[in-house]
């Protein structure tokens, strides 16, 4: 699939998954966003910037243990994890790490075993 955002032609998958990573912006992420009926705020972006920190470091997509345990611990208004599980559940409904890695320009995660 061919996108033009920003003045800029991007390749996609069929799902919006970037063929080059390097593609990235916040225009992709927002466009995509839209196209998929999301409306980013603040918590979005927090976890679309760790998603791709993550990744920069390791490599690889974190996953929702790993995302509930780093983010979990410093977002106040959650006392539990599992309270924070369940907002990032309401933020990215149907698959947080997939919705998330697609609109970070990540790679579509792997399934777990």
């Amino acid at each position: 699939m061919t996108l033009n955002i920003a003045g800029r032609t991007i390749e996609t998958n069929y799902q919006g998954f970037l063929h080059n990573m390097r593609d990235w912006s916040e225009d992709y992420a927002e466009t995509i966003a839209e196209r998929d009926g999301l409306r980013l705020y603040n918590d979005h972006w927090e976890l679309i910037y760790y998603f791709r920190e993550c990744f920069a470091e390791n490599q690889m997509v974190p996953t929702m243990h790993r995302i509930v345990r780093d983010l979990g611990r410093k977002n106040v208004r959650f006392h539990e994890q599992k309270a924070y599980e369940r907002h990032i559940y309401s933020l990215f409904r149907n698959d947080p790490t997939h919705e998330i890695s697609k609109l970070a320009g990540l790679p579509m995660p792997q399934p777990d075993d």
